[in-house]
């Protein structure tokens, strides 16, 4: 049996890992890259993690999560799937700024794009993520989407939910792994030598890591789950205020 742990507690210790992932990703970039800038210098370049950790990472976590607040349990469900879907358009958005970051970055100093399997992984992310938000706005926010769609899709929809958290954890975890490799050479500390900046970011990646391992099992806990009500899974306006059943 999992730990019993009250869902609200686990979600603050979540809620204050997501933000020391995006501190530390901000640190590293500030301290030992040089902070940020829109030139098309690696300055440029340090807005591609920052906001693909806050993104594709953090943000898209609380959204898998919304559905786990007891709050979203009962009444109608039509303000949890706005902000579920909101929350995962913002996720979403930052994504696309950071691929914009990275892109101008390279076409800058003619440095070739999507050469490595970061570059591969992290686009196929993105564009899997923009594939599932478009199918669930039009299978679960759209009002004339038929019942038996919903169902049918919906273990579809959970299922890439999970696997894109997982590609992104992945994505973030070989892009540190990369910027170190390429940045830990000639005239620095070499990454083998283990200097203070490899450091801090290999715990970054760890805290990425354990941030997405918590989300999947929040995810996977049954007592956590949303319980289902055929029906009023799918209503999109809230039921009459005279409306009691039996």
């Amino acid at each position: 049996a999992m730990l019993d742990v009250p869902f609200l507690p686990f979600c603050a210790l979540l809620g204050a890992l997501g933000v020391s992932c995006v501190a530390f990703v901000g640190a590293w970039c500030q301290h030992w890259r040089g902070g940020f800038a829109l030139d098309g210098s690696a300055r440029t370049f340090n807005w591609h993690p920052v906001l693909m950790v806050t993104g594709l990472v953090v943000l898209y976590g609380a959204a898998a999560l919304v559905y786990r607040l007891p709050s979203s349990w009962s009444g109608p469900k039509l303000p949890w799937k706005v902000l579920h879907g909101g929350l995962a358009l913002a996720a979403f958005t930052l994504a696309v700024l950071g691929l914009a970051a990275v892109f101008r970055f390279h076409n800058e100093h003619g440095t070739p794009n999507m050469y490595s399997l970061h570059s591969w992984l992290g686009l196929a992310t993105v564009l899997l993520f923009s594939c599932q938000w478009v199918a669930g706005f039009g299978a679960f926010l759209l009002p004339w989407a038929p019942t038996w769609l919903r169902a049918l899709y919906k273990p579809i929809h959970v299922f890439f939910g999970s696997t894109i958290l997982m590609l992104s954890v992945a994505s973030c975890l070989s892009g540190i792994n990369e910027k170190l490799f390429f940045s830990l050479k000639n005239g620095t500390t070499e990454y083998k030598l283990l200097p203070p900046e490899a450091v801090f970011a290999n715990t970054l990646g760890l805290l990425i890591l354990l941030f997405g391992v918590l989300v999947l099992g929040a995810l996977a806990r049954p007592s956590w789950k949303r319980p289902d009500a055929d029906s009023p899974d799918s209503r999109q306006v809230p039921a009459p205020l005279w409306a009691h059943p039996g």
